[in-house]
């Protein structure tokens, strides 16, 4: 299953290339670039060049290959926002119960799921 997805990423990184590539040949080798049509076709080509990069930059995201610049601050800011503790630090209880969207407690089945789905993945 690792092969597949190497391989498929791979064929999809040529892709993107191949498009990049054909984006550029179409503005150096055009008479005029500003035209309606020369414009538009180096836009379908960018267009499918992200379409086909968008795949294998995600798959390395999830792998943790591909490092996000301001990730961690931004985490930090959001967990702060939402009130949850630094690591460290003990946790209040929580005083207020889970309710659904017609205001009743939700069930301690349905909390756990939702705490479980919270915790962070590997």
């Amino acid at each position: 299953m690792k092969n597949e997805a190497t391989l498929l990423n791979l064929v999809c990184i040529i892709a993107a290339l191949a498009f990049v590539a054909l984006a550029g040949l179409n503005a150096v080798f055009s008479a005029s670039f500003l035209t309606t049509d020369n414009l538009f076709v180096t836009m379908v080509c960018m267009l499918m060049a992200l379409m086909f990069a968008v795949n294998p930059l995600l798959y390395l995201k999830d792998e943790g290959r591909l490092p996000i610049p301001f990730q961690k601050r931004l985490q930090k800011r959001a967990a702060l926002k939402a009130g949850v503790p630094e690591a460290g630090t003990r946790a209040l209880p929580q005083s207020a119960p889970l309710l659904d969207a017609k205001g009743r407690a939700v069930p301690p089945d349905v909390r756990s799921m939702i705490a479980n789905m919270k915790q962070k993945q590997p």
